[in-house]
């Protein structure tokens, strides 16, 4: 009894140990049961969506070529001021001063011109007496002839031309001549005491003062044309070709030419042509050099036009209009891939690279002249790893499917 007693006891103090032990250990038992007497899911193939890229359909049609450069401005006509006269500055136009402007023919500076003026009285002078001997010497000739024809009748001989007077009515004139030239030379001298300006022109520099001499042949000034500017362009040689460049006196059919300047964050553009070529390599950069003309640089024709004048000296960015290409497909430059190919989009959406042919390369564009059909579906972006039959997930197609 007193056995019985102590199982009763030692199984009432652990009963509460034992019982979580084997409620674990029977739901272990039976999820192990379950999972060996489960049938195994039936596992779904992975489908591949494929590359997702953006597209661009390929058309055929014109491309007017672009070429794009830099180059400085200057001056189409530029002259030194040299006069033909030496002398005093006795006038000097108060424009007459770098950055000045002018109209043709308005006058730049005077030289003292009094003895000039005196020279030209002289040789007036000397005009007048040169006249008055040869009339005495051709009255002396005429009295002379009388003589001999009333004596002719007696003589068989021809006069001599001393009797005649023939030399001293040759030298007489001749004296004439002389003194008329030297008249007109004074004149030309005493002329070129003022100095007008040949042309519409802007004075770069000057040298000189009221009241300085100035000799004959010295530089005082040089000034340059307002009328036109040329920008001079250094290009590859290989663009000649798609520019138009005018033949000798034909300067107004050269291709178009947009040159632009930006200006803080303004950009001024002006319109001009190519007016001819240097027909010489650079023997430094190998390059051919043209130049265009801009009219109307400094807008003294157009005041209202708010671009700032074309100085010379100044930078400027070019863009040619060359040659206009038919039946190519102009493309991104970016889409033009390795070894001249470009990557097409097949009908079941695989990825084919495609050798084209390549026209021309600009800084944006491509010109492709063959290797692409009309319509074709032709990838923008860029793949790593691109190769033929890839997998291809069109943006298009997946904004429809959205």
């Amino acid at each position: 009894m007193e056995s019985k007693d102590k199982k009763i006891s030692f199984f009432s103090k652990y009963k509460k140990l034992l019982l979580p032990i084997i409620v674990v250990a029977i739901g272990f038992m039976g999820m192990k049961t379950l999972v060996m007497t489960k049938a195994a899911p039936f596992k779904m193939p992975k489908k591949q969506s494929g590359v997702l890229v953006e597209t661009l359909t390929a058309r055929h049609g014109e491309h007017q070529v672009l070429i794009e450069g830099n180059g400085t401005v200057q001056a189409a006509k530029e002259i030194a001021l040299t006069p033909q006269v030496s002398g005093k500055v006795t006038y000097l136009a108060p424009a007459f001063k770098a950055g000045g402007f002018f109209k043709k023919g308005e006058l730049l500076f005077r030289i003292e011109s009094e003895d000039y003026k005196l020279a030209v009285d002289k040789a007036r002078a000397t005009v007048a007496r040169a006249k008055v001997e040869l009339a005495t010497v051709e009255g002396q000739a005429r009295i002379a002839r009388l003589e001999w024809e009333r004596l002719k009748e007696h003589v068989d001989e021809e006069p001599n031309p001393l009797v005649l007077h023939e030399p001293q009515l040759n030298n007489a004139r001749a004296n004439v001549d002389s003194a008329k030239a030297a008249l007109r030379r004074a004149e030309l001298d005493h002329e070129r005491t003022k100095i007008f300006a040949p042309f519409k022109c802007r004075v770069r520099s000057e040298s000189i003062d009221i009241g300085q001499f100035i000799r004959s042949g010295e530089t005082v000034g040089v000034i340059a044309g307002t009328e036109e500017v040329e920008i001079i362009v250094a290009l590859p040689f290989e663009n000649l070709y798609w520019i138009k460049i005018p033949r000798m006196g034909k300067k107004n059919n050269g291709s178009i030419a947009i040159v632009s300047l930006k200006v803080g964050d303004k950009l001024h553009s002006w319109e001009g042509r190519v007016i001819r070529s240097f027909g010489e390599l650079d023997p430094q950069g190998r390059l051919s050099r043209i130049a265009i003309g801009i009219k109307d640089p400094y807008n003294l024709k157009a005041k209202d036009i708010e671009r700032p004048s074309m100085e010379i000296g100044m930078f400027v960015e070019v863009t040619i209009h060359g040659k206009v290409l038919s039946d190519v497909v102009a493309l991104p430059r970016n889409m033009l891939r390795e070894d001249s190919t470009v990557w097409s989009v097949g009908s079941d959406n695989k990825l084919t690279i495609k050798k084209v042919e390549v026209m021309r390369k600009e800084r944006e564009k491509v010109v492709i002249s063959g290797g692409v059909e009309e319509g074709e579906v032709l990838v923008k972006t860029n793949i790593t790893g691109a190769a033929n039959g890839m997998l291809l997930r069109l943006i298009e197609q997946e904004e429809k499917h959205d």
